[in-house]
C-alpha cells in the first residue's frame, strides 16, 4: 500500500479523543491512585506538586521556584484522519493544548509512536513525524525526540512540558458562582470524522474541521493574563457536558447554557440523521447522565460529541467579560457567552439548558 492511497482511519475502530476511555472507567482506574497537591505533606523532598490528577485536570503543574510552575502532559490516540500529515498536525496541536489550557507556554516535546511496521511503511510513519514538527515549530518548540514501538495499529502523540507563573495558572475547579462561560472552538469534529470515515461527509465540512483540530490554542496564555478568568481546560475525548461536568463538579456549581448560543461547526444535523455519531458519545453521555437535564438525540449528540484538539472552556467574572470578547474576536475566535454558572444547590451538580 503507498503513501498516496493510504487510508489511515481504517486502521482506527476509534478515531483521535474518541478512542478515550470515558469519565466514569477512568474514575475507577484511578480510585487510590489519586495525586494531588503534596504540599504540606511532602516527607520525601518531592518537589511541590501543585495539580495532581485529583481535578482531571489537563496537565500536572509543579513548583519549582521563583513564583513559576512546571507543566508536564501527554496525549496520543489513533488516527482521526486520513492523511499522515494532517494526522501529525493534529495529535501535535492537541497535546500542546493541554499547557496552553492551563495557561502556560510549551518549552519541548518528546514524540510517541506506535507503527505497525508489517502493514503501514515506515514512509507513512516520516511524514507523521514531518507533520508535528511542522505544528512544535509554529508553537516555538523543539520536537526533541521520542519513543516508538512496533504495535497492531497506529498511534502518535506528544510528551509536552511548559512553564507558567504560578499567578496565571488555571485550573480545571476554580471557578467560581456568577461566572460566564465561553467556548473557543466549535463542536462536531467528532461527528463530522465519523462522517468521513462512512464517506458521508462532504469535503468542505471536513476541511473546516482540518483546520480546527490542526489551530493552535494559542490564546491560552493571553487569556490566563485576565484575573477574571477564573477557570480554564481544553474540551476534548469527553465531550463538552463532560469537560463542562468536571469543572462544575471540582468548583461545586451548577451551570445553565444557552443552547443557540454554543457554536457547531458544518450540517451536523444532517450527519447525526445518517447515524454518523461516534461511538465514545454513548460513553460520554452515560458517565455524566445524572448532571444533566433531558436532552434531544440532537442536543445529546453534540454536547457529549468527543472533540480532538477541542477549544478552550473558560469560565469568567463578569466585570472581565468584555475583555475576553473583545480578544476572543480579535483572533477570529467564537466570542460569544454560551452559559453561566451558580451555586449548586444539591450534591451532585446539575447542568440546564435554555434557548
Amino acid at each position: 500500500m503507498t503513501t498516496e492511497t493510504i487510508r489511515l482511519t481504517q486502521f482506527s475502530p476509534a478515531a483521535g479523543c474518541g478512542c478515550k476511555l470515558s469519565p466514569e472507567i477512568l474514575r475507577r482506574i484511578l480510585t487510590g491512585v489519586e495525586t494531588g497537591n503534596t504540599a504540606g505533606s511532602n516527607t520525601n523532598n518531592l518537589a511541590p506538586l501543585l495539580v495532581g490528577n485529583d481535578s482531571r485536570d489537563d496537565s500536572a503543574a509543579v513548583d519549582i521556584g521563583g513564583g513559576r510552575a512546571l507543566l508536564s502532559t501527554t496525549d496520543f490516540f489513533t488516527p482521526i484522519v486520513d492523511d499522515p500529515w494532517d494526522f501529525g498536525q493534529i495529535a501535535a496541536t492537541n497535546a500542546i493544548s493541554d499547557i496552553y489550557a492551563m495557561g502556560g507556554t510549551p518549552t519541548v516535546a518528546i514524540a510517541i509512536l506506535g507503527w505497525p511496521v508489517d502493514t503501514l511503511a515506515p514512509e507513512i510513519a516520516s511524514k507523521v513525524l514531518a507533520g508535528a514538527r511542522e505544528t512544535c515549530a509554529e508553537a516555538g518548540i523543539a520536537l526533541a525526540g521520542g519513543h516508538s514501538i512496533d504495535i497492531s495499529e497506529p498511534i502518535f502523540g506528544l510528551a509536552v512540558s511548559g512553564l507558567v507563573d504560578i499567578d496565571r495558572l488555571r485550573r480545571n475547579d476554580t471557578a467560581v458562582a456568577g461566572d460566564t462561560l465561553f467556548l473557543t472552538k466549535p463542536l462536531g469534529v467528532g461527528i463530522i470524522s465519523t462522517a468521513g470515515k462512512r464517506d458521508k461527509a462532504s469535503s468542505g465540512d471536513l476541511a473546516l474541521a482540518n483546520q480546527s483540530m490542526r489551530t493552535l490554542n494559542l490564546i491560552g496564555a493571553q487569556l490566563s493574563a485576565i484575573d477574571g478568568v477564573t477557570a480554564m481546560t481544553d474540551v476534548t475525548g469527553f465531550g463538552l457536558a463532560g469537560h463542562l461536568t468536571e469543572m462544575m463538579r471540582g468548583s461545586g456549581l451548577d451551570a445553565s447554557l444557552d443552547w443557540s448560543s454554543i457554536p457547531t461547526i458544518g450540517d451536523l444535523e444532517h450527519y447525526i440523521k445518517q447515524g454518523c455519531i461516534p461511538g465514545g458519545t454513548g460513553r460520554n453521555f452515560e458517565s455524566v447522565a445524572s448532571h444533566l437535564p433531558d436532552l434531544t438525540d440532537f442536543q445529546r449528540a453534540i454536547l457529549c460529541d468527543p472533540q480532538t484538539s477541542g477549544g478552550l472552556l473558560l469560565s469568567v467574572r463578569p466585570e472581565a467579560c468584555k475583555e475576553v470578547e473583545s480578544i476572543l474576536e480579535a483572533a477570529g475566535l467564537p466570542s460569544a457567552a454560551i452559559g453561566t454558572l451558580s451555586p449548586a444547590v444539591s450534591d451532585t451538580p446539575s447542568m440546564t439548558l435554555r434557548g
